[in-house]
């Protein structure tokens, strides 16, 4: 039993251990740099397009580059410079050169609780996170489809909703035989789903064929660039279809194989800690998914239509949605299927899904994620407070056989065997199940991690206020009370336990609580108040018990 325990014990110390260096990967100190990418690297031509590399039924069309720019006969002032949108949620800069959203903001998410007038940029054009997100047309004519290296027209260089309930922002193109453009951006109040639309108007004398692409590019964020091998997030590129479901396009797999797949009701994104970005296509039509790396390394996910026809003196709407923002599960559900799998809880997501409705839950009630935490670990305790009860009973039981069990480690001394069974016979006698006291660490292991991903993963936490000095719960405790709590309450649980006979051991177990002390000095503190807030039920109800055996023998 000892050393199964300390097997056990072990265990967690490693999987702490990892977590640990993830943790401090993320948020330790790194260099940070905002070193500008060319535009000439965005606007790289044919390569950050469908190209000849996928493969399908009919072979994308490369984007014509290399015609002259046609002009609506606006001032070249007003189309010289970025375009300026704001909203209640984004504040986003968008090139006219091919309507690409070179940078976005997300008003209602600063950086850090120490820089709160600092918006969080989601995406932008520079490195390190190079992100962007392109979208526009491909025509069997060259020049007959505005592509995102070409030049759009706009009425004015800035909008802002203000009090509206939507705002739509126009750029215009034409081209030289006729073919009129408009890409539409249709934001709409309270919603990080954004809808972009290519409406075609087919003014020349022939039909007009083209499809629609948008993708996502992205550079090759700071922590793959030598980081720990342990990231607790993931940050890369994701899909969703049908047939396979939610599905992660690692950087490594785009470098391995070009992605080329046929969906219909499907989505393609890059995602990263509590963001993302993601095309959603039309869930009637069949889309073509792509992948490509480009030199840099940037990685490009995206997405092609069918070539739709338009007659002559018809006109054509195409049209996507494009989400931006936080990971909030309710919303991501609502806008497309499997859009809330990007809250990514790992392979214990089966667990840590309903403890996140049941932690959400709470803190509708109490306004507060400290105490929901609190909460929520009481209840946990309440569901397995049968199972905890029988195993404090057979680790106070096992505490009181100790005297005996030395008596006969003294008898036998090194005949392992002899005393192995004389030890048997003792516990079958006394009817004590020597695993039992093993059977806390074993539960609470899934729900430690699962408890450990919502913490992370959750952007509802992100920069969530407790009490006094712990201002935000996803982060370490500042001044590490919470983890010298944790450390005194896992020594007086220790002491309620029966002590290993092996001196060796008992060594080691007494040096446990200073070693996971410094293991949750770098953990969130919203974890750390898990921990803590079940030590001390844990503790009061093995003091409980073990008194009460006591007092019975």
């Amino acid at each position: 039993m000892d050393n199964l325990r300390l097997i056990l014990i072990f265990s967690l110390a490693f999987i702490l251990l990892m977590l640990w260096q993830a943790w401090n990967e993320d948020y330790g100190p790194k260099p940070v740099q905002d070193s500008p990418v060319a535009q000439t690297e965005i606007h790289s031509g044919n390569s950050l397009s469908p190209d000849e590399k996928m493969t399908h039924s009919e072979a994308p069309i490369t984007p014509d580059t290399t015609s002259g720019i046609p002009s609506l006969g606006e001032p070249a002032e007003t189309t010289s410079g970025k375009i300026d949108i704001t909203t209640d949620l984004f504040t986003l800069e968008v090139d006219p050169r091919g309507g690409t959203i070179l940078r976005l903001l997300l008003n209602d998410y600063p950086v850090s609780l120490e820089q709160k007038d600092v918006k969080f940029t989601l995406l932008r054009p520079t490195s390190p996170d190079l992100f962007v997100a392109q979208s526009g047309l491909i025509s069997s004519e060259k020049g007959e489809a505005p592509t995102h290296e070409s030049q759009y027209q706009a009425e004015n260089q800035s909008y802002s909703m203000g009090d509206k309930a939507s705002l739509t922002v126009e750029l215009f193109w034409k081209s030289p035989k006729g073919i009129q453009v408009t890409k539409r951006f249709i934001f709409t109040r309270g919603s990080y789903l954004v809808k972009i639309e290519h409406r075609v108007d087919n003014h020349s004398g022939t039909s007009w064929s083209a499809r629609e692409y948008r993708q996502l590019m992205r550079g090759l964020p700071p922590e793959k660039n030598g980081g720990s091998q342990f990231l607790y997030t993931y940050t890369g590129g994701a899909i969703y279809t049908p047939d396979e479901k939610y599905e992660k396009i690692k950087f490594e797999d785009m470098e391995e194989k070009a992605l080329s797949l046929d969906v219909k009701g499907g989505w393609i994104g890059m995602l990263q800690h509590y963001f993302l970005g993601a095309w959603v296509p039309p869930a009637e039509v069949t889309e073509h998914f792509y992948s490509n790396v480009l030199s840099g390394p940037r990685y490009v996910l995206g997405t092609y239509s069918p070539s739709i026809e338009v007659a002559a003196g018809a006109s054509y709407t195409f049209s996507a949605g494009f989400v931006a923002g936080p990971k909030l599960q309710d919303e991501l559900e609502e806008i497309a299927p499997g859009l809330d799998l990007t809250v990514d809880y790992g392979w214990l997501t089966v667990l840590a899904k309903p403890i996140f409705w049941l932690l959400k839950e709470i803190h509708n009630l109490f306004g507060n994620w400290g105490w929901s935490i609190i909460i929520l670990t009481l209840i946990i305790k309440l569901l397995f407070f049968k199972l905890s009860e029988a195993s404090y009973k057979s680790m106070a039981n096992m505490r009181k056989m100790m005297p005996r069990i030395q008596a006969l480690k003294d008898r036998y001394g090194d005949d392992k065997q002899r005393l192995n069974q004389a030890m048997m016979e003792m516990y079958k006698k006394e009817k004590i199940n020597p695993l039992g006291g093993c059977l806390p660490i074993v539960v609470q292991i899934p729900v430690f991690i699962a408890l450990y991903w919502v913490l992370l993963e959750s952007v509802e936490l992100r920069q969530a206020p407790w009490i006094f000095w712990i201002e935000d719960l996803s982060i370490k405790d500042p001044f590490y009370v919470l983890p010298l709590i944790m450390g005194v309450s896992m020594f007086i649980q220790q002491k309620l336990n029966p002590a290993p006979p092996d001196p060796m051991q008992a060594k080691i177990m007494m040096s446990l609580p200073f070693v996971f002390t410094i293991f949750f000095a770098f953990f969130p503190s919203g974890l750390v108040l898990y921990w803590v807030t079940n030590n001390i039920l844990s503790i009061t109800q093995q003091w409980v018990i073990t008194k009460q055996i006591e007092k019975a023998a």
